[in-house]
């Protein structure tokens, strides 16, 4: 009888690299007393500072402590390999990376005083995301639509009545770009609705 091999699958290339990412600005971060999060955060300063535009996209993976950090990550390592099977590493990278442009330009723009860090918008985009891998032709599964109400809903509430330093319009921009990409995707597949 041939023995088995224990492997370790490099099982969702871009979740992992995104994590990656993260956990060295966090660790970079803490080495530096906050230097990450004070150079990288999403933040208007002038369009003229060539940072300005690497700020809309490098939040992302600048977190406000370990915390932050592993509330976002432990829900993205958790969905988003599924997610990456499902649709792929490229169409995943895309997504991620159309989400933290629209939240990172919607940030800078109509919040200007506000400094965006963290994960959590793609959080919501890939849970949003990944409602829609049950959908099937001519079905919108009832959970798809639980989702939405349920993660945005809450968000929108949470906005209007209990004010925070938590971005609630990451969230909904998110879950919004999570819905928008789950019918796009599935509208361009066999499995399209």
């Amino acid at each position: 009888m041939e023995k088995k091999k224990f492997l370790i699958d490099f099982n969702a290339p871009f979740i992992l690299c995104l994590t990656g990412l993260a956990l060295a600005a966090l660790i970079i971060d803490l080495l530096t007393g906050g230097a990450m999060q004070n150079t990288f955060a999403a933040k208007r300063t002038s369009f003229s500072d060539p940072l300005q535009y690497i700020r809309i996209f490098s939040y992302v993976i600048v977190h406000a402590g370990s915390a932050h950090f592993i509330g976002n990550f432990m829900m993205i390592l958790a969905i988003g390999p599924m997610v990456e099977e499902k649709y792929g590493s490229g169409r995943l990278c895309a997504a991620t990376i159309i989400t933290t442009l629209v939240t990172g330009l919607g940030s800078v723009l109509f919040f200007p005083n506000v400094a965006l860090v963290g994960a959590s918008g793609i959080v919501f985009m890939l849970i949003l995301l990944a409602s829609f891998t049950n959908v099937r032709q001519g079905k919108l599964p009832v959970t798809v639509l639980l989702v939405a109400v349920l993660y945005l809903g809450n968000e929108i509430i949470q906005g209007l009545f209990n004010p925070s330093n938590v971005s609630r319009i990451g969230h909904i921009v998110g879950g919004l770009c999570g819905a928008a990409f789950g019918i796009l995707f599935h509208s361009k597949s066999k499995d399209s609705y």
